[in-house]
């Protein structure tokens, strides 16, 4: 009877330890730590924004979880964050072999079609509601909100344009390039924007947030993700997947 239990829970037990493994693996979520920073005037310009994160040494973070092998192209993106209390700015750094801008203006495009980044984040406390901003690499995209990924409030030109973006790239669009290719994205999104909820302000709060890159109709698609994501095909609108954003 003994024997028969010992080797019950040899058998038992490394099924467990891995079974426990797997979704510690999942579960364990990246964090950064969102400087606060101020500016001389309300809204900066963008290269004000990208200076002063320089001064600051804003550190960068890599986009570079591939999450599906049948997807195995890895082109290098890094983002970097910080905050105002009333806007959260970003730039991208992106390395890629294709760059493709087939889309020149906000409305009616599907940014991630091109050569795109991507910034997800639940902004609000005890709610799902959830907003993706998409941007191709001269800056032009969408910006919705919503509680899953069917039900989605897109919002207008009047809405986008006080989005300020600024690309390397400049901002005419093209067709699919071939090469070896860095482009620039620096982007101040207005947490007022943020309207579909009850908003309390960001300064001292964690918040849950993702950052991708990808390109749908790129010669080798991709789908590139800051903090780890657990499903058996793409998929950017999964909250549960999200890491968190400490704001300073």
């Amino acid at each position: 009877m003994v024997y028969r239990i010992l080797i019950i829970l040899l058998l038992v037990f490394p099924l467990n330890l891995l079974a426990e493994n797997r979704e510690n693996f999942f579960s364990k979520e990246k964090m950064i730590e969102v400087k606060r920073i101020s500016f001389p005037c309300k809204n900066p310009p963008v290269i004000l924004v990208e200076k002063m994160m320089d001064s600051l040494n804003i550190p960068f973070h890599n986009i570079d979880n591939k999450n599906w092998k049948e997807y195995p192209y890895s082109p290098q993106a890094s983002f970097r964050i910080a905050h105002s209390g009333k806007e959260i700015y970003l730039q991208y750094i992106v390395n890629e072999k294709y760059i493709r801008a087939f889309y020149s203006k906000d409305e009616g495009s599907a940014p991630y079609k091109d050569s795109c980044v991507e910034f997800f984040i639940i902004p609000g406390e005890n709610d799902t509601i959830y907003y993706n901003l998409e941007l191709n690499c001269i800056g032009v995209g969408t910006f919705a909100g919503g509680p899953n990924r069917k039900e989605r409030t897109r919002f207008g030109s009047d809405v986008m344009s006080k989005i300020r973006r600024a690309s390397s790239l400049g901002n005419e669009g093209f067709e699919t390039k071939v090469g070896e290719f860095e482009w620039k994205i620096t982007v101040a999104l207005p947490v007022e924007l943020f309207s579909l909820n009850q908003l309390s302000p960001l300064s001292g709060r964690q918040v849950k947030a993702n950052f991708y890159k990808c390109g749908d109709d790129l010669p080798e698609k991709h789908y590139l993700s800051w903090n780890k994501i657990g499903t058996e095909k793409p998929d950017f609108h999964r909250p549960e997947f999200f890491g968190t954003l400490c704001f300073e």
